[in-house]
């Protein structure tokens, strides 16, 4: 079959459909789109024990109201049931956008952070260039150099991380929480700035320019299925380029369904006053502890 012959069997076929009119020439035919409309779609996840005939229903029930894990869910033959099936692929669906959508303007200008950016300038390379997350951008360096006060106790960082929700949903909360907790204890704090695509060993580049004792990151964490909007806070004492994973201390799954941040910031004020007091973070700080 040549390609007039398709072409005329197509256009046969939207005539009869009457999406163009009776007539139209194949190049001069206009295809009749159905009015485009945005349709608001609430689905409500609702848990409840999927397991038929259960020996124990109220024991399902009572594990299931103390953890996000699918627990119970039960089977249909080999496959799990519809309603299982679509509550995975939404919580799917919100750990995606959490990685690729960025934290909005409206929320950093709420906060007022100054933006610095990573040496990341896509977040493909961010993904998989993990050093180039590592590095403040030579412009954000040389504006931290100009602009961020120097030789205080205590920096925060801001990140987005791999969860720009996580930093959505917390740090409205958090950030003047710990805030408020450390000026209680009368701890010097530099000016909290957000890096862009930026990971955890990026407190290293920005302390080496500001001088600080103790670097805290407030960073949105890997997204699960449970929750997309976790994050963690990374706090470590006078790091250079020397230091290792041993030696920052981790607090994570700070978010309304694990460490409330209100919560969470009250004690990462508490747990930076012993950082100070020690001297130490990460494994030497539990062994002096």
């Amino acid at each position: 079959m040549d390609i007039q012959t398709i072409v005329k069997q197509v256009m046969e076929e939207l005539q009869r459909e009457g999406q163009i009119k009776s007539g139209d020439k194949p190049e001069n035919a206009a295809v009749h789109t159905e009015e485009s409309s945005v349709r608001n779609i609430i689905y409500e996840k609702v848990k409840q024990s999927g397991v038929d005939l259960p020996a124990d229903r109220q024991e399902i029930e009572k594990v299931q109201a103390i953890t996000p894990a699918r627990i119970g869910i039960g089977r249909t033959g080999t496959r799990m049931k519809t309603r299982n099936y679509l509550d995975f692929r939404i919580d799917h669906a919100a750990a995606q956008d959490a990685v690729f959508k960025d934290v909005s303007e409206e929320l950093l200008k709420e906060l007022k952070l100054p933006v610095l950016h990573s040496k990341s300038e896509t977040m493909d390379q961010y993904l998989m260039d993990l050093d180039s997350g590592r590095k403040l951008h030579d412009s954000s360096r040389q504006w931290a150099a100009e602009n961020l006060p120097k030789n205080k106790q205590v920096q925060i960082i801001v990140s987005d991380g791999l969860s720009s929700t996580g930093v959505e949903a917390n740090i409205r909360d958090l950030l003047p929480a710990l805030v408020q907790g450390l000026k209680s204890k009368n701890i010097s704090l530099g000016d909290p700035v957000f890096i862009k695509r930026s990971r955890v060993w990026i407190q290293d580049d920005l302390a080496s320019i500001v001088n600080c004792e103790c670097v805290i990151s407030l960073i949105g964490e890997r997204p699960g299925l449970a929750t997309a909007k976790s994050i963690s806070a990374y706090l470590i004492f006078q790091p250079n380029g020397n230091t290792v994973e041993a030696d920052r201390t981790v607090i994570s799954n700070i978010h309304e369904g694990g460490v409330p941040p209100v919560e969470a910031g009250a004690h990462l004020a508490d747990l930076i006053e012993e950082i100070l007091k020690h001297k130490a973070s990460g494994v030497k700080l539990a062994q002096l502890k």
